[in-house]
């Protein structure tokens, strides 16, 4: 039944799920700076991994979504769980960054059965809480950048990247096994959701279903090209700095840890307001943070500002899923919050690879932030125009 204490039990499998399995989407912000300088490339090559990370977990999201639509959690968790072991395993054994890069693909492709279709998932299990719900499930993602990157930088130091990736890819794939099986168990012989949790959309926009997943994805795609700067770069910019990749990765956590915060925060106000309200102010509040880069550049300015950049951007992608659901069949709901969650990461691998390509031309990443804030105002315009419309719609209702 939703928001029985079965379903909260599912959700901290799903919560642990998560921050085991989207280390991928981590392991290669921290080995950045060492991959570079191992194969003699441009911050610019270098950065690909990451790109092609992203598109695997945008592509992976998609997929997953609709396996899980039509199959159940499980099956898609068993295909994320060989590919992230493949991945791993192909990266730490790459001879060339091309083969480095590839390997990443499969990493992303992994990871993303941990993300989109694990919110839609936990969507379906709750009706008054969905908002924390969606939340908690999302939360797993933070969970993973606050606790793997400072431990990816001393296994890196100690017995190199390629090591630690073989490492990463054993051990994930065994403990993901095991909870997956835990979640398996609580799920019970029947793989089918219960659609009474909330099968009809609760909130009239005046768009087709399709009209208003393009429009999301555009939004999703503006909103991660500004996240992508700092969560991306924030290793090799405190590198550039004199401050060492040890303390670009305590940012990084310090960032994904408040980001954690930011996430549970927004879904109670989701739970409150409605997932267009909370886009609105966690874009607003992105922007806002994104700028103060432009001005601190200090030890101990540049870890606060990581802070209150983690905790004003970590509820924007979760509110996505609380859009989907409260506007579109509960049928559709991870093949759509997966086409959704699929743009948003293509525009994390587009801005994390532009940013390098950026410092690589002005030997500076002051205009790669400007870049980000331009996208992080065209978010907030849509968000504000659908929020505008959905209003309009509801007065002459």
């Amino acid at each position: 039944m939703p928001d029985s204490p079965a379903a909260w039990r599912r959700l901290l499998i799903a919560l642990a799920i998560g921050t085991v399995g989207s280390v991928g989407l981590w392991s290669v912000v921290v080995v950045l700076p060492k991959v570079q300088e191992g194969f003699g490339a441009t911050r610019g090559a270098a950065s690909l991994a990451y790109t092609l990370a992203m598109i695997g977990f945008g592509i992976g999201g998609f997929a997953t979504g609709r396996l899980t639509d039509r199959l159940g959690i499980i099956p898609a968790m068993a295909m994320g769980i060989l590919s992230l072991l493949s991945g791993y395993l192909g990266a730490g054994l790459s001879a060339a960054l091309w083969q480095f890069n590839v390997a990443h693909f499969f990493i992303g492709l992994g990871a993303s059965v941990t993300f989109a279709p694990m919110m839609a998932e936990a969507s379906h299990w709750f009706v008054r809480r969905r908002g924390i719900a969606v939340g908690i499930a999302a939360s797993g993602n933070y969970f993973s950048g606050a606790i793997w990157p400072p431990l990816i930088e001393r296994g890196m130091a100690k017995y190199g990247w390629q090591t630690t990736h073989i490492a990463i890819g054993i051990l994930c794939a065994a403990a993901m096994t095991v909870l997956v099986l835990m979640l398996r168990s609580s799920i019970g012989k029947s793989q089918r959701r219960s659609l009474g949790a909330g099968a009809g959309s609760s909130i009239g926009i005046n768009l087709s279903p399709n009209a208003l997943t393009a429009i999301l994805s555009v939004a999703s795609i503006s909103c991660c090209m500004a996240m992508a700067m700092p969560q991306v770069h924030i290793v090799a910019y405190c590198g550039d700095l004199g401050y060492g990749v040890a303390r670009g990765a305590e940012m990084l956590s310090l960032m994904l840890a408040f980001g954690i915060v930011s996430r549970i925060g927004s879904g109670f106000i989701a739970d409150r307001l409605g997932g267009l309200p909370t886009l609105l102010i966690g874009s607003v509040a992105q922007g806002l943070a994104l700028a103060m880069y432009l001005f601190f550049d200090g030890l101990t300015p540049l870890y606060v500002v990581s802070a209150l950049f983690g905790l004003f951007q970590g509820g924007i992608v979760p509110s996505y899923t609380i859009i989907v659901r409260e506007t579109m069949p509960a049928s559709e709901a991870a093949t759509r919050v997966g086409t959704v969650i699929m743009a948003s990461v293509l525009g994390m691998s587009f801005g994390g690879w532009i940013s390098g390509v950026i410092f690589d031309m002005t030997g500076s990443y002051q205009v790669a932030f400007l870049n980000g804030l331009a996208w992080n105002a065209l978010n907030v315009g849509i968000a504000l125009l659908l929020l505008l419309r959905t209003r309009r719609g509801a007065a002459f209702a």
